[in-house]
């Protein structure tokens, strides 16, 4: 090699890389910091304002017992940290965090290892305050409305949404989406029970950024969510379908310093008056997504009936 080709390695490396650190966390919108043993390191500035911070040094250097509401939280929490980390884990959980001026709130705290390789070294937290979220999934009616994994309506909240339209005589077409995940039980022999309510979260976040604010988007039971679609016909749900199969199919899911990528099946219905109740609604979107499984999966299909003409299915 020639040694003019060779690009010399910089003395001032080390403070261009925290100069670039520090300018990332002064813009990025997250509440995170970086953490060395029990101390903070660096913090962002979204993280001195949920703290209450005014000032730049309020929690840079410090132990992080500063944020926590006793010596018991404290003492647990660095060690649920060590031994997840140990484990090649990430620490996702729900944490009472106290501020500076004494107030309390709760954050979910998701923290890391920055190298895997060095589970004991330095650690990247991100924090997003709870509070009011948390307050309305402890209330009964929010609790028998939605499945506790991923915070999405449940059957008995979708089913009763979808009677709604079974029973009535508005013109407007409506179509439901049954989804599922191929091969999740290989996914839970994998990573275990509690990574696969972490994928089953993350992939109810991202199936809920591809339907309308009017749409209801619901957790079945294991590994099957399904899709409420007001006044649309099976044309636009095989469309807003196919968006949610190539979504889950480009994402990564993430569980320590595992990752894996996942696909789904999508099976359409639209209501028509062979299908008389909700459940017979939701069999049919099964029937659908079970031929797209049958088929190799990852795919959209949609639920024709056996009595209907091909011209008339075209006239739905």
């Amino acid at each position: 090699m020639n040694p003019h080709d060779m690009h010399p390695v910089s003395s001032h490396a080390p403070e261009v890389t925290a100069t670039r650190m520090h300018a990332l966390l002064e813009r990025a919108p997250l509440a995170m910091a970086f953490t060395r043993g029990d101390q903070f390191e660096v913090v962002s500035e979204h993280l001195k304002q949920l703290f209450h911070c005014a000032d730049g040094e309020c929690l840079s250097g410090r132990t992080i017992r500063a944020v926590h509401v006793s010596e018991a939280a404290y003492t647990g929490q660095l060690e649920r940290l060590a031994q997840a980390f140990a484990q090649g884990k990430p620490v996702d959980e729900e944490v009472e965090f106290v501020r500076r001026d004494g107030t309390r709130f709760w954050g979910r705290l998701q923290a890391t290892p920055v190298g895997w390789d060095q589970p004991a070294g330095d650690a990247l937290w991100v924090i997003e305050d709870i509070t009011q979220a948390r307050q309305i999934r402890l209330q009964p009616t929010w609790v028998g409305r939605h499945d506790p994994v991923t915070e999405l309506a449940n059957r008995r909240e979708f089913e009763r949404r979808l009677a709604e339209h079974v029973g009535s005589r508005r013109l407007d077409p409506v179509s439901v989406l049954w989804v599922d995940i191929d091969h999740f039980d290989d996914l839970i022999q994998r990573f275990g029970h509690e990574a696969s309510d972490h994928f089953l979260f993350a992939l109810g976040q991202l199936l809920l950024t591809k339907v309308r604010a009017t749409d209801i988007l619901a957790r079945l039971e294991a590994d099957h969510f399904a899709v409420l679609l007001p006044n649309c016909d099976h044309h636009y749900a095989q469309i807003v379908g196919e968006k949610m199969r190539s979504a889950v199919a480009g994402f990564r899911l993430r569980w320590g310093k595992d990752s894996t990528k996942a696909k789904v099946c999508v099976g359409v219905a639209q209501l028509h008056p062979s299908l008389q109740d909700a459940q017979a609604v939701l069999d049919a979107a099964s029937v659908a997504c079970d031929e797209g499984k049958a088929a190799g999966g990852d795919s959209v299909r949609v639920y024709v009936p056996a009595a209907l003409t091909d011209t008339q299915m075209a006239d739905l």
